[in-house]
């Protein structure tokens, strides 16, 4: 059965079709994810996934369109994402990320685009991503490109959202991975892909402010979960959503506008 083409996702269309939204000043979004475990109950694909559904929330009043996600991302952490012991988690070093999305940047400038920006869900990725874009900024001057780098689109989310999220009991985003927010939002987004039946509350025996190379058992939780993906629920999804949504689209707006019709 055919499936609806859609025209905001840059690799379903033509090439005279880039051709002519970069002619009118369309601008692309970069999501970012990893190929990274979140338990047992949230798929390897979560930060990707949740990355690109958010780039196709804001894309069609800017006029931006969404390139294919970069689907590996930085080292995952022990104290962050777990680390690489779990199976499925296939990791980039540094220096591969921030050349594949340097190029990858730098590919659509050569295409004629000038307003970009790069969404990162992947919380491992921050920096790298940054500086992929500064390289790829360097690399293509005198274009005059803009690229945005946006590391954490959820991180500001208001008192009266973290409170329905959390309560009191917010953890620190770092130990979030596979717990609360991203499980909500998947309920709310993709519920077929989560195995809510699945999910635990658990923690590292030790959770320091410092890291360790290679890291000790006490820092991994068993799970792969960093908190309480139990108290995960469609309903706050729902609720957070369309806040990171009117947030993002917001900055956006700032300092990526759509050029006028």
């Amino acid at each position: 059965m055919a499936r609806d083409r859609t025209p905001r996702l840059l690799d379903q269309l033509t090439w005279p079709e880039v051709r002519d939204a970069a002619a009118r000043d369309a601008g692309v979004i970069v999501p970012v994810g990893a190929t990274e475990q979140h338990g047992p109950h949230l798929p390897l694909a979560t930060d990707a996934l949740l990355a690109t559904e958010l780039a196709l929330a804001v894309a069609e009043p800017l006029d931006l369109h969404v390139a294919p996600p970069l689907a590996y991302g930085y080292r995952s952490r022990p104290l962050s994402g777990g680390g690489p012991s779990f199976p499925g988690t296939i990791s980039l070093g540094a220096r591969t990320l921030m050349a594949l999305l340097e190029d990858v940047l730098a590919g659509l400038v050569q295409s004629g685009f000038r307003r970009l920006a790069v969404l990162s869900w992947h919380f491992e990725n921050a920096n790298f991503v940054y500086e992929a874009a500064w390289l790829a900024h360097e690399r293509c001057k005198p274009t005059a490109a803009q690229i945005m780098v946006v590391e954490a689109p959820f991180a500001e989310l208001s008192e009266d959202t973290m409170q329905a999220l959390f309560g009191d009991e917010f953890p620190g985003w770092d130990v979030e991975h596979a717990a609360i927010l991203e499980t909500s939002l998947m309920l709310h987004l993709r519920p077929e892909l989560v195995r809510f039946d699945r999910a635990v509350d658990d923690a590292a025996a030790r959770h320091p402010f410092y890291d360790v190379v290679p890291p000790p058992a006490d820092f991994v939780p068993a799970s792969g979960v960093l908190w309480k993906a139990t108290r995960a629920a469609p309903e706050k999804g729902a609720s957070a959503w369309p806040e990171i949504v009117s947030s993002l689209r917001d900055a956006l707006a700032v300092d990526l506008p759509a050029r006028p019709a």
